[in-house]
């Protein structure tokens, strides 16, 4: 790790370089020092660029700075903290100075500006969630507490850049103890802990005496289940309390490589080996907005879980209103859609990326906001806004809470929803293409399909926008009665994702993806 750390402040980006300067994706900006597209050169310009942008939008409120175990995410943090107090910034970080999840800085923010006559505060949170050791990342939150949106993120890419074109100049920055004595600590984790039987029946966890294990994964989730099990009198096993900036203590993922994907079995191998042990166990990814559900019958598939924790929450919350909607992205499972419909509520389809489910969480029309990547959050019992963020320790808790109530484990619920909605089946395959035609698919014109039927169905719709909000998905989607398939462009490699679901058998979704790669093929063959 040395090598990282010292080619984090070697390495001069240089932002007419493809792959060094600054790149918003779906969840701010990522890369690596020694590939020069995660430097301390990136931090200064990207945390210049955020307190122009907080100027200019009259945000005077403080920022909550928070930061996950990677082993550049500590001297990016300074970095940032440095900026931030050089420009008058009001800077809160955690009181230790340690390490803060994303939900927990995104709830500090809700809290904060539901105060009334406050000056509106945001967030930086330094953390490139669940990547390589090796990687960083930055992403910025704005007063409504979750992922800033493609306006905000843009207007801060083009100043980042422009102070890194400049050499820097009219970036201020400061030492690190000067910033040090300038920043306020909060005690972000403690409000977040004492806060959390206003959004999960922690009572009904403890009297259950469940017996439940949990697994960091060398991140920020550590100290929150340590304080979460003092605090309830929960019988609460945190199976691995190790911090190691290289991660050692994981086990490969699937490509071989280290990656703390809580919703991979194969990185969830050391807990999966132990479950045994416990009732219900949970895995967390570094910056703890993730989640990873194992009990008895090993890791649930997340989309499996999402519709399990839906289902639940629509006839254990009294005092919802009906009129709530339920949001999903558009390649998550229609299983959820299923149940959704079941239960009378209408539901909220939106584009990939949590930053769709912001508003209405925020505003409290949205009870619950979930992704296909084991992302989620939800309304408080009351319907306030929790986090308007994923929230990865919510949704462990929230299984425990549904074993505790209901008396079965979130898989036996599972198995229950297919017998009333019919058994998914459910593939992502990655296909090599060009940039060319990557491009391509913002533009793609459904009728140049030219689809009619798909795995033996007639084709009921093709969007290339979602129902919830009508935003572009950035590729389409083909739907039938029996299944469906979405394609959509990487956003950091030469390929594209073709999601795809049959609800009638494995040889069905087989046949299904195959005739939508020959399609996409013959869409793409010009471009």
């Amino acid at each position: 790790m040395q090598q990282i750390l010292q080619a984090f402040d070697d390495i001069h980006p240089d932002p007419s370089e493809p792959g060094q300067a600054v790149d918003f994706g779906t969840s701010g900006h990522r890369g690596r020092a020694l590939a020069g597209s995660f430097n301390r050169g990136h931090i200064l310009a990207i945390t210049q660029a955020v307190v122009d942008y907080r100027r200019a939008a009259g945000i005077t409120g403080p920022l909550f700075l928070g930061r996950d175990s990677h082993a550049l995410s500590r001297p990016a943090w300074e970095c940032a903290l440095g900026v931030l107090v050089a420009n008058g910034v009001a800077v809160r970080i955690e009181r230790d100075g340690e390490l803060t999840a994303t939900p927990l800085v995104s709830r500090a923010i809700l809290q904060h500006n539901a105060r009334p006559g406050v000056a509106f505060a945001d967030g930086l949170i330094i953390t490139p969630s669940h990547n390589p050791p090796e990687d960083g990342g930055i992403k910025y939150n704005p007063p409504h507490g979750g992922p800033a949106e493609g306006e905000i993120t843009g207007e801060i890419e083009r100043r980042a850049n422009a102070y890194l074109a400049a050499g820097l100049d009219g970036a201020s920055s400061m030492a690190l103890d000067e910033a040090l004595a300038g920043a306020e600590r909060h005690d972000m984790l403690g409000d977040y802990v004492a806060a959390l039987d206003e959004v999960v029946d922690m009572a009904a966890i403890a009297d259950a005496g469940l017996k439940l294990g949990a697994d960091p994964m060398g991140g920020t989730a550590l100290p929150v289940w340590q304080a979460i099990a003092a605090r309830y009198g929960l019988a609460l096993e945190v199976v691995n309390t190790e911090l190691d900036e290289a991660f050692a203590f994981m086990p490969p993922d699937h490509d071989g490589r280290i990656r703390m994907d809580c919703s991979s079995p194969a990185a969830m191998a050391n807990l999966l080996a132990m479950k045994s042990r416990f009732d219900l166990a949970f895995g967390n990814d570094p910056d703890a907005d993730r989640h990873g559900i194992v009990d008895a019958d090993g890791l649930m598939n997340p989309n499996h879980y999402l519709a399990v924790a839906v289902d639940y929450l629509l006839t254990h919350r009294p005092s919802w209103p009906e009129t709530l909607r339920v949001g999903k992205t558009l390649v998550s499972s229609s299983l959820i859609d299923r149940v959704v419909a079941a239960r009378g509520r209408p539901l909220h389809e939106v584009p990939v990326g949590f930053k769709w489910f912001v508003e209405g969480l925020h505003e409290g029309w949205l009870a619950f906001g979930g992704e296909e990547s084991a992302g989620a959050s939800f309304l408080t019992f009351d319907g306030r806004p929790w986090s308007t963020d994923k929230d990865g320790i919510l949704l462990c808790l929230l299984a425990a809470e549904i074993m505790a109530v209901t008396g079965r484990r979130p898989s036996d619920a599972y198995q229950m929803l297919t017998t009333y909605h019919g058994r998914p089946h459910y593939r992502r395959v990655d296909t090599p293409c060009s940039r060319a035609q990557q491009q391509a698919f913002k533009g793609l014109d459904p009728s140049a399909l030219a689809i009619e039927r798909l795995a033996g169905d007639p084709v009921e719709q093709i969007l290339t926008t979602a129902p919830g909000n009508r935003a572009p998905i950035g590729g389409l989607k083909v739907i039938t009665t029996n299944g469906w398939f979405a394609a959509r462009p990487s956003g950091t490699e030469p390929l594209y994702k073709v999601y795809a679901e049959s609800f009638v058998s494995e040889a069905h979704l087989e046949r299904l993806i195959e005739e939508a790669q020959a399609c996409l093929a013959a869409a793409l063959r010009d471009e």
